[in-house]
């Protein structure tokens, strides 16, 4: 059975989530604090052969006018250097309110404490909750 990986690259931290088997469902799986980039992949690597990863969602930060602005090409760079490293196909998806999404879910949540970086992998859950659902629609 194949899974997706979804990652929300930050400055600081990239947040992963992981499918089901099934491609129905998505959760936050872990967050990677950021190092080099040789370390970065090293990990996303051991990740996705963990979990026999197929293919990578990429949460890509366009701007409110829905433009490719400084952060996202930043973050396709990123995402291309990974891709050529790990030998996995990546795909961009439309990010732009998955970390507020990813807050107010948090914030409704009962647990009072915060770990630093959750909202990082939360909001990879959530991107890849959204490319799940659209894929799902797309077959009806």
């Amino acid at each position: 059975m194949s899974r997706l990986l979804a990652i929300d690259i930050g400055e600081k931290r990239i947040g992963v989530a992981l499918s089901d088997e099934t491609l129905t469902l998505a959760r936050p799986l872990l967050t990677v604090t950021r190092g080099s980039k040789a370390k970065d992949f090293q990990k996303l690597k051991s990740i996705s052969d963990q979990y026999q990863i197929d293919k990578i969602i990429c949460g890509l930060p366009k701007t409110l006018r829905n433009e490719i602005g400084p952060q996202a090409q930043r973050v396709q760079r990123y995402a291309a250097e990974l891709s050529a490293s790990i030998g996995l196909s990546i795909e961009f998806w439309d990010e732009r309110f998955s970390s507020v999404e990813a807050q107010e879910r948090l914030a409704q949540s009962s647990r009072k404490k915060r770990v630093k970086g959750e909202i990082d992998s939360a909001a990879a859950a959530i991107i890849l909750q959204e490319y799940l659902d659209s894929k799902k629609a797309m077959t009806r």
